[in-house]
């Protein structure tokens, strides 16, 4: 089994894809058949994308909690100081590696490994 989509909804789409950007995520804007436009990357096989909340939704779900391994770590978490990204904790050793925690731009904790 695989994960294939993972669709995250926000208020601000560019803005949260501004913050996944600065992880080195690279999006295209697109919009398929009678959907939003939003935002969507490709990480390995599993497509990540960014859609505005849908019509009865008043907020975004901020319990959800993404992981990524990061192969320039110490570099990103410096680029996530520097633009004020929220960072939750500081280096923490897990049984799966050296990691932080930070929160994107809707709240949402997101935890960054280091490859």
């Amino acid at each position: 089994m695989e994960i294939r989509l993972i669709v995250i909804r926000t208020p601000d789409t560019q803005k949260l894809s501004d913050f996944y950007a600065l992880l080195g995520f690279t999006f295209e804007y697109h919009k398929h058949g009678n959907s939003p436009f939003h935002f969507s990357t490709t990480i390995g096989k599993t497509v990540l994308e960014i859609y505005p909340l849908a019509k009865n939704q008043l907020e975004p779900d901020k319990n959800l909690r993404l992981g990524f391994g990061i192969a320039n770590f110490d570099e990103t978490v410096l680029l996530l100081k520097n633009n004020g990204i929220k960072i939750l904790s500081e280096l923490i050793e897990t049984e799966f590696g050296l990691m932080i925690v930070c929160e994107d731009t809707d709240g949402r904790k997101i935890e960054l490994y280091k490859n």
